[in-house]
């Protein structure tokens, strides 16, 4: 189990910090309504520019905390729920944007993963 929990870890954290530092600024098939990159995202759903920044901080803070978790275990449940708990928002601003279902499933898949790496974190 601690493998699978580790492959999580850096999967989840890997993703994170591609979407936030390397995608940033790029257009996916995955952005909501017709965004072309994150500020544009945020935009399209009526989010002001600092609730982007603080989102952001979260997540590779939280990106951080589960690739230090391999280190220090006790980190990694409370990375978790704030991942699970972004997710849960990322998947209510894309249905209430009305995008299709393509464009949440990587929210979805996230917040899966985030579930599954809280559960397995438990002592």
């Amino acid at each position: 189990m601690t493998y699978l929990l580790t492959i999580l870890q850096l999967l989840v954290a890997g993703v994170l910090i591609n979407v936030w530092v390397l995608r940033f600024n790029k257009g996916t098939d995955y952005r909501g309504k017709s965004a072309r990159n994150m500020r544009e995202e945020f935009a399209a759903y009526g989010l002001p520019g600092w609730f982007m920044w603080l989102v952001g901080t979260l997540k590779l803070t939280s990106a951080a905390a589960l690739i230090f978790g391999i280190w220090l275990p006790e980190v990694i449940f409370s990375s978790a729920v704030v991942l699970l708990v972004l997710m849960t928002g990322a998947i209510a601003m894309h249905l209430r944007a009305g995008d299709p279902f393509v464009k949440f499933v990587p929210a979805l898949v996230m917040l899966l993963l985030s579930v599954i790496i809280a559960i397995l974190s438990l002592p």
